[in-house]
């Protein structure tokens, strides 16, 4: 059975092509056409054998398209792609004067169960493969005619629980025969696997690690966030400070302001106690409201009010940019809308 060719470093292409008979210099060859050039029909690779292409044919599974929304205000552009066994997931290019930027997804579906977030309804289905993580920032560079100059793992799924083939994706992307992208441009977000934290600390990589906060108290995170029933947020905590303190890179805390819920004025006093000892960065970002459920974004003013209770106590504080609020925005939901839509078995 031909591997996932997608999903090889550059050393196990070569090694694969010596094994198959081929000289190992075509292990090159078609990694650069993979990830140098982002070719993903064997039939354009026009310095290969016929039969070497055939057997590329059968180890490719390039996505489809099944929806794109783009957006009039800002030019968000968030696809809805099928995988080769049908199974739907979301990826977003952001354009922007300073570079542009992607969001992919780690998971088709989630098991984390966070109540504000529509990738989690219906449960998770699968990990996706290096190569399917990959596809999405090839494919969207392909139909924007745009470089990703950076990358968010923020979409659908928890990036920690498809840990393994996290890790290859990032050493896949990051290849200097490859796509070249800077790991520093890269950021990974999790709602916070204590032990994984820890193990990503290890590995040595640069990239920024973002953890999902949301909460200033385990009682109130217990509530958004099914994940703090298992680490309290000191646990939690502990793990981003041996993360920066192993890589040196400084954690964004990721907080999701839900009006009524975690954006009051004390919510904002207590999260800057909670904080101050560590050296971090808070990404303040108001909900886009999903229907499924019941919360909703608070206004302007209470959001600037929050900033700026963080900034008075030495917080080092942002609010995250809104792409995209003209279309299905909420991560998951353009995902969601879809499986709702699909027509059920008989």
């Amino acid at each position: 059975m031909d591997p996932d060719f997608l999903s090889l470093l550059p050393e196990e292409l070569t090694e694969y092509m010596k094994e198959a008979g081929y000289p190992a210099f075509r292990g090159k060859q078609v990694f650069e056409w993979l990830h140098k050039k982002q070719v993903m029909d064997p039939a354009e690779m026009t310095n290969l054998p016929k039969e070497l292409k055939e057997r590329l044919t059968a180890g490719l599974h390039p996505l489809e398209e099944l929806r794109r929304q783009t957006s009039s205000r800002d030019g968000t552009v968030k696809f809805l792609f099928s995988l080769y066994d049908g199974q739907a997931i979301e990826t977003v290019f952001m354009p922007s004067n300073y570079g542009h930027s992607l969001c992919i997804s780690s998971q088709a579906g989630c098991r984390m169960g966070c109540s504000f977030c529509a990738s989690t309804i219906g449960g998770l289905v699968r990990n996706l493969t290096p190569g399917e993580m990959l596809s999405q920032v090839y494919e969207a560079v392909r139909r924007t005619g745009k470089r990703v100059d950076s990358i968010v793992v923020m979409g659908t799924g928890e990036p920690l629980d498809n840990y393994e083939n996290l890790i290859r994706f990032l050493k896949l992307i990051s290849a200097p025969e490859g796509y070249q992208l800077s790991l520093r441009s890269i950021t990974v977000s999790s709602c916070g696997l204590v032990p994984k934290i820890r193990e990503l600390a290890e590995e040595g990589l640069p990239i920024t690690f973002a953890l999902s906060l949301h909460a200033s108290t385990d009682e109130e995170r217990q509530k958004l966030m099914p994940i703090a029933k298992r680490y309290t947020i000191r646990e939690t905590l502990d793990a981003c400070k041996y993360y920066f303190d192993r890589t040196h890179r400084r954690v964004t805390f990721e907080y999701s302001l839900v009006g009524g819920v975690n954006d009051s004025k004390a919510h904002a006093e207590r999260l800057s106690r909670l904080l101050k000892p560590m050296n971090g960065h808070v990404n303040l970002i108001p909900i886009n409201p999903i229907r499924e459920r019941d919360y909703q974004r608070g206004n302007d003013e209470s959001v600037h009010v929050f900033k700026n209770i963080l900034e008075k106590n030495g917080i080092n504080v942002t609010i995250r940019r809104s792409m995209g609020s003209d279309i299905d925005a909420a991560c998951g939901q353009l995902r969601l809308t879809a499986l709702k839509n699909s027509p059920k078995p008989e």
